[in-house]
C-alpha cells in the first residue's frame, strides 16, 4: 500500500479522495493554484503545494509542475479526481516514466476512450449497441449541415476529447447546426486543446443510464448497477439517483452486461462509467465510457457499501477487488443533488462571490455532504461553480427523495446565488417523484430558468401564518424588552392581514401549548406547533402531523418566508394599516436599458455585431466564457448597434456594458 498521494485535482473530489486515503493511514498531499491558496482542500491535507497561478491552464492544468509536486513530497502515486488531467493518457504516461503511479486506468484505456469517435468504433465491435452517426471528423459548418441532414435533424454535435457536457449542442436546423459547429469547436479548443467535432442522430427524449464499473489487474471486471442521470441541463448532470426506477430487469441485465463487456475490450482497471441513452422502449446506445471517477459516484456507494476511491487505490497498488459479481447487493435507494453558485432565475447563469453563510443540513448514516468550500471561501471565476453534493440514503425511492426535500429545506447559503430553490422545486416536481422524466424534462419545463420569486405556490398560506407567528415574536419581544407587557392582552387572540403582492390573507393568532393556533376568515383553524424564537434563520414546525423547515428573514418591514423551492416576501399589518396600504401607490421600475451587459464575470472571447448592424431579437450578439463554459448572449429586442464598448480578450466584470442597442429608425 503506498505511504502518501498527492491529490491532482482541487474542490470536493479532492478532500473527498482525501478521506477515504486517511481512513486508510495514507498521507495526502494538497497541490493548489495562487487562487485557492486558503480553499479547504489546502487546508484539509497533511501537505500542500503551490503549483501556479489561477488560470487552470497554468496550475492545474501544468503536468510538469504536477510531477515536480510529486517529487517533491515524496509521493508514491497520484489520484487525478475528475476534469482537469483525469483523462489525460500524457499525464498518466509521464507519472510513469517518472516512478509515480496513477491511481487509474492504463494510458491505453483512456487514449482509447477518450476519444469518441475511436470509442465507439470499439464499442461496436465489442457487440455494444451504437448510436447511428458519422464516426469521423467534421470539417467546418458545411461539412457539418451536409452530415445533419443525412442523419436527420436532429443532431448532437460532440467534441471528439470533451466531457462533462462541454462543447455538445443541439441542433434542429441548419442555422442551429452551423452555429453548433462553432460553439463546440470553440469551446473543445479551449478547455481540451482539440477542436475536433464529429456528429450523431439525438435521440428524443432519452434516458441517460449509466454503469459503474470497477476492475482490478488480475482480470477481474465487474459492475457495480447502473445509475439514473437523466435530470440534466445543458447537459450537465442536476440530480441523479441509483438505481434507476425505469429499467426492467432484462434491459438492466443487457445493459450491464454490455458495459463489462467495453471495459474488457480495452482491458481496462480502475474505476470507469460507461454511459448510454435509453429511449422509451427500452432500447439503449452506447454515448462515452468516462475513464475516472464520476462526480456522482456516491449514490453507488450507498446503495452497495463499496468505497470506489478505496478500490481504485487498492488496485493501483496492484491488490485484487476482493469480491466478485455475485457479491453486489443493491440496498435501497440513494440520490444526489448537486449544488452550484449559479442563478436559476437568469437561465442558471455563474454566480461568483464569499460564502457569507454555509450552514449544511446534519450528516449521519442516511446524509452525506461532499463539499470543497467552507464560510468565508470564495466562490471564483476561474473554476467550476459547484459548492457540494448532497447525497442521501433510505429503504425506498419515496423516503430518499423525501430525505433530499427535507435536507435541501435545510441547506443554507448566502452571498452567493445557488440553485437550491430550483432543486427543492425539482424534488418535490411530481413527474420526479413518479419516475417519469428524460434529459430535455428541465429545458422543456423551465427553458427560462426558475425564479422563485415569480413562481406561484400552493403553500403561500402555510408562509403567510409562518409570517405571522414570526411578527407575533418580534411584537411580543419588543414589548418584554420595553417595559410594556401589560400594556396589550397577548393572552388573546390577535388580528391581523399578511399581504403578499397579488393578495392579502386575514388571519387570528393566539398562543398555544406547543406553539400557535391561528384562524383564516372562514373560521378554520390551524394549530402549528415550533419552537422558533426571533434571530433564528430556520423555522422547524409540524403541521397536521407533518415536519417541515423552511427559512426566514426579515428584509426591511417585511418577512421573507423560503419554502419547498418558492420564496414568499410578505408584510403583516393590522386590518386598520391593510385598509390604507391598498391605496399605496406603487412604484414602477423600469427594466428597459439600451446596453447588452454581460451577466457574469468572464472573458469575452467573441462579438458578433459591428456599429451599425441591424440586429433582431434572439440573434448572437457577444459570446462571454466563464467558469469552463461559453455563454452566448442574444438581442432581447429589434435595433441598431450604436457602440461596441469591449474587445475580444477583455476581462468582463458582471453587469460591465458590452454593446449598446439604439432604435431601428
Amino acid at each position: 500500500m503506498f505511504k502518501k498521494i498527492l491529490i491532482a485535482n482541487r474542490g470536493e473530489i479532492a478532500c473527498r479522495v482525501m478521506r477515504t486515503a486517511k481512513r486508510l493511514g495514507i498521507g495526502t498531499v494538497a497541490v493548489y493554484s495562487e487562487a485557492d491558496r486558503d480553499a479547504l482542500h489546502v487546508e484539509t491535507a497533511d501537505e500542500a503545494i503551490c503549483i501556479g497561478p489561477a488560470v487552470a491552464a497554468q496550475s492545474y492544468l501544468n503536468i510538469d509542475a504536477i510531477i515536480d509536486a510529486s517529487k517533491t513530497s515524496d509521493a508514491q502515486a497520484v489520484h487525478p479526481g475528475y476534469g482537469f488531467l483525469s483523462e489525460d493518457p500524457n499525464f498518466s504516461h509521464k507519472l510513469n516514466e517518472a516512478g509515480i503511479k496513477f491511481i487509474g486506468p492504463g494510458a491505453q484505456a483512456i487514449e482509447a476512450m477518450s476519444d469518441k469517435i475511436q470509442s465507439k468504433q470499439i464499442a461496436r465491435n465489442a457487440g455494444v449497441n451504437t448510436i447511428p452517426g458519422f464516426d469521423d471528423v467534421i470539417q467546418n459548418p458545411d461539412h457539418a449541415v451536409e452530415l445533419a441532414r443525412k442523419i436527420g435533424y436532429p443532431v448532437m454535435l460532440k467534441p471528439t476529447s470533451a466531457g462533462g457536457g462541454k462543447g455538445m449542442r443541439l441542433a434542429y436546423s441548419d442555422d442551429e447546426c452551423r452555429e453548433g459547429f462553432v460553439r463546440s469547436q470553440s469551446e473543445a479548443k479551449t478547455h481540451f486543446g482539440d477542436d475536433r467535432v464529429f456528429v450523431e442522430k439525438f435521440i428524443e427524449n432519452p434516458r441517460h443510464i449509466e454503469v459503474q464499473i470497477i476492475a482490478d489487474q488480475h482480470g477481474n471486471v465487474i459492475h457495480l448497477g447502473e445509475r439514473e442521470c437523466s435530470l440534466q441541463r445543458r447537459h450537465q448532470k442536476v440530480i441523479e439517483e441509483a438505481p434507476s426506477p425505469f429499467l426492467n430487469d432484462e434491459t438492466r441485465s443487457d445493459i450491464t452486461g454490455q458495459a463489462v463487456a467495453l471495459a474488457k475490450a480495452v482491458n481496462y482497471v480502475s474505476a470507469g462509467t460507461v454511459e448510454f441513452v435509453v429511449d422509451v422502449e427500452q432500447n439503449f446506445y452506447f454515448l462515452e465510457m468516462n475513464t475516472r471517477l464520476q462526480v456522482e459516484h456516491p449514490v453507488t456507494e450507498f446503495v452497495t457499501g463499496i468505497d470506489l476511491v478505496e478500490c481504485m487505490i487498492r488496485v493501483a497498488a496492484g491488490d485484487e477487488l476482493g469480491f466478485t459479481q455475485s457479491d453486489i447487493k443493491a440496498s435501497g435507494w440513494a440520490v444526489e443533488s448537486r449544488i452550484y453558485a449559479e442563478d436559476p432565475a437568469r437561465n442558471f447563469l455563474p454566480s461568483t462571490g464569499r460564502l457569507i453563510r454555509c450552514r449544511s443540513p446534519k450528516q449521519s448514516d442516511s446524509v452525506r455532504i461532499d463539499t470543497g468550500v467552507v464560510e468565508g471561501g470564495e466562490v471564483s471565476v476561474y473554476y467550476d461553480p459547484m459548492i457540494a453534493k448532497l447525497i442521501v440514503h433510505a429503504d425506498t425511492r419515496s423516503e430518499a427523495f423525501d430525505l433530499m426535500a427535507n435536507s435541501l429545506d435545510e441547506y443554507q447559503i448566502t452571498g452567493v446565488t445557488t440553485n437550491l430553490p430550483f432543486l427543492q422545486r425539482l424534488a418535490r416536481d411530481e413527474a420526479v417523484l413518479k419516475g417519469d422524466m428524460n434529459t430535455r424534462m428541465i429545458e422543456q419545463q423551465f427553458p427560462d430558468g426558475y425564479d422563485c420569486e415569480s413562481a406561484e405556490s400552493d403553500s403561500i398560506k402555510v408562509a403567510a401564518m409562518i409570517a405571522t407567528i414570526m411578527h407575533y415574536c418580534d411584537e411580543l419581544r419588543s414589548a418584554t424588552l420595553g417595559g410594556q407587557l401589560n400594556t396589550r392582552n397577548w393572552t388573546a387572540a390577535v388580528d391581523w392581514v399578511v399581504t403578499t403582492s397579488n393578495e392579502a390573507i386575514e388571519l387570528t393568532i393566539e398562543k398555544s401549548e406547543s406553539g400557535h393556533r391561528l384562524t383564516d376568515s372562514s373560521g378554520k383553524t390551524y394549530e402549528i406547533q415550533h419552537d422558533w424564537v426571533p434571530m433564528q434563520s430556520h423555522f422547524y414546525y409540524t403541521l397536521d402531523g407533518i415536519c417541515c423547515c423552511v427559512q426566514v428573514a426579515r428584509r426591511g418591514i417585511a418577512y421573507q418566508i423560503d419554502h419547498f423551492g418558492f420564496r414568499s416576501l410578505l408584510r403583516v399589518l393590522t386590518p386598520a394599516a391593510a385598509t390604507y396600504d391598498q391605496y399605496m401607490i406603487q412604484k414602477k421600475i423600469s427594466r428597459v436599458s439600451p446596453y447588452l451587459k454581460s451577466p457574469m464575470p468572464g472573458l469575452l472571447v467573441e462579438i458578433a455585431v459591428e456599429v451599425g448592424q441591424l440586429v433582431k431579437t434572439g440573434e448572437t450578439v457577444a459570446v462571454v466564457e466563464a467558469m469552463k463554459m461559453e455563454n452566448t448572449l442574444r438581442a432581447e429586442r429589434d435595433g441598431v448597434i450604436v457602440s461596441v464598448l469591449a474587445k475580444i480578450g477583455d476581462s468582463l466584470a458582471s453587469d460591465q456594458p458590452i454593446v449598446e442597442f439604439g432604435e431601428d429608425e
